[in-house]
Formats: structure tokens, sequence, C-alpha cells
């Protein structure tokens, strides 16, 4: 019996939140460009930061996701992507805003604005069956080059605060800090593995583009 494709409540929750959620990124990536290109400063104002803080911390909904089998996402995984940028906006970036006023915070952010764009661009139009192919491609490609620039500029963020301003908050806050430094080492290791694996299971030999896409 051939499998149903209907549009019923799950696809149509899983298109909402992947359309807000590629809205949302679109608009952090897009204020960033502003502040990088009209104004030449790398200082990201309080309201792009707060906006982008609520929007990460939307994704926690992706944990759920997982847990519930609504997506067939890896759970592992999934919380180790979502807990680490949730580190960085509620661990770093807000106790001590005046970072937001360094290149790696508009590096970082325009990382995770294009990579999240793509990514969930492709998961809106996939409950469609209508993701084209160049689409697909960025999602598996893109992180290339993406990943590299976000973990390093993660990194760098965390560094600044270890190094500046930590032990002002707390005395134990530049252990936690470090840390979660130390984690970093096993921790992207493991998301650029198992992202690698699923660029050669959807853009691997073997198949034909329509049957990637469709996996």
């Amino acid at each position: 019996m051939a499998k149903s494709n209907g549009f019923g409540p799950k696809k149509a929750y899983l298109f909402l939140y992947n359309a807000v959620s590629a809205i949302a990124w679109a608009t952090i990536f897009g204020r960033v460009a502003v502040v990088l290109g009209w104004k030449g400063s790398f200082f990201v104002p309080l309201v792009v930061d707060n906006f982008a803080r609520i929007t990460q911390t939307c994704a926690v909904m992706e944990i759920l996701h997982s847990l519930t089998g609504v997506v067939p996402a890896p759970i592992f995984t999934t919380v180790m992507q979502v807990a680490s940028r949730l580190f960085l906006m509620w661990a770093v970036c807000y106790p001590f805003p005046h970072l937001n006023a360094s290149i790696f915070y508009s590096s970082m952010l325009g990382a995770w604005s294009v990579t999240e764009v793509i990514r969930y661009t492709s998961y809106a139009l996939k409950q469609f069956e209508a993701v084209p192919g160049w689409l697909h491609w960025l999602r598996y490609s893109a992180f290339l080059v993406l990943y590299p620039i976000g973990i390093s500029s993660e990194v760098a963020m965390t560094l600044q605060a270890l190094f500046g301003p930590a032990a002002d908050l707390a005395p134990w806050y530049p252990y936690a800090l470090g840390a979660v430094m130390v984690s970093y080492i096993p921790g992207s290791v493991i998301l650029y593995s198992h992202m690698l694996k699923q660029r050669r299971k959807y853009l691997g030999a073997g198949q034909s583009a329509e049957q990637k896409k469709r996996q």
C-alpha cells in the first residue's frame, strides 16, 4: 500500500514551527548585517541580543521533538547542539553584555543564523516534499564552512569571558567556564563527525538526487 502524504496536524505544526524559526533567524542575520554593513561597527544592539537569545531558547522545543518522536533526530546530538548554544546565550553573553561588541559575537550570530535559515527552510519545505536540489545540497554542505566559523567564535567568546570579567561574577565562574571549554574538545568532534555522516548519507553516491532529497 502506498504511504499517505496527507498534510495532517503533525506536518502543519512542523511547517509552522520551522517557517517561524527560519524567519526569526533571517531577522537576526539581517540585523547583524545592518550593523556590520551600514554602521561599520561590531557592536550588536541589545535589542538584537535579546531577540537572538529568545529565538535560540525556543530551540529547546527540538529536544522535545526528538524525545517524543515528532522528528527522527537523535536525542544525544540534539541536546549537545542546543545546550552548547544556550550556554553561550545565557552563561556568556547574558551576564557579560559588553561582549556583544566583539567581532566574534557578530561572526557567531552570522554563522548560526545562516545555518538555521537553511536548515529550517529545508525542514519547512520538506513537509510539502518541495525542497529544491540546491537547498538540499546547502543543508548538508554549508556546515563545512559555517561550523568552523561558529565553533571558533563560540570558543573565542568564552575565552574572553573566562580571562576577563568571569571572576567578578562569582569565584567559581571561571572554573565552570573552563570545564565547558574542555568539553568543547570531544563535543565539537562528535558533532562535526555526525554532520559529516549525515552528508555522506544524503549526498553520497549510489542514489539519485530525488531519492536523497526525500530521505
